[in-house]
């Protein structure tokens, strides 16, 4: 790869490295394997880099390729051990608007925890919808599959996470 073309990619590396890894952590739940997936797609995309003619769709392209790659992981019968995270007992409030933030904190684990138990093809569209922001189109073209199957793996990941919650998805609607 030339210069230019190199110094494109550490540009577009620098800019989204973050988002791509905390997607890829919404996806999977383990830090270790977010950044296992992240890498993964970076290379795939520098390995591509000078073909690409459409900068724009650079997003979706290593989205897709962190999805594909964490489906693909989980289909494996070494990834199907439960790797659990170990999360702080509690988080203490300083008085300083630390319990808004401890409220998150519990918010945010409980439901990261939630979307391990959902299964992967779900959980992807789940993220890229309601975490990563994207409509029923763009989320389609991000797994290659068409609008109606994201439209019931969203309706069976978000049936399938209720079930998970159960009782913790009423202490996450009803603030403290």
């Amino acid at each position: 790869m030339d210069q230019r073309h190199e110094q494109e990619f550490a540009e577009y590396f620098a800019a989204r490295r973050d988002a791509v890894r905390r997607t890829a952590f919404l996806m999977c739940g383990d830090w270790h394997r977010a950044d296992d997936l992240a890498q993964t797609a970076f290379i795939a995309l520098h390995r591509r880099w000078r073909k690409i003619r459409d900068k724009g769709a650079l997003d979706a392209y290593v989205r897709r390729t962190v999805v594909r790659s964490m489906i693909d992981e989980s289909r494996r019968p070494w990834r199907r051990e439960r790797y659990v995270e170990q999360m702080p007992e509690s988080a203490h409030s300083d008085g300083s608007g630390g319990d808004r933030v401890a409220d998150s904190v519990a918010t945010r684990s409980t439901l990261v925890e939630a979307l391990r138990e959902v299964p992967p093809r779900q959980r992807a569209v789940l993220v890229l919808r309601f975490l990563e922001g994207l409509d029923v189109t763009a989320t389609a073209e991000a797994l290659k599959c068409s609008e109606g199957t994201v439209k019931s793996q969203t309706a069976r990941g978000l049936a399938a996470l209720r079930d998970v919650l159960g009782d913790a998805l009423d202490d996450l609607r009803s603030p403290s």
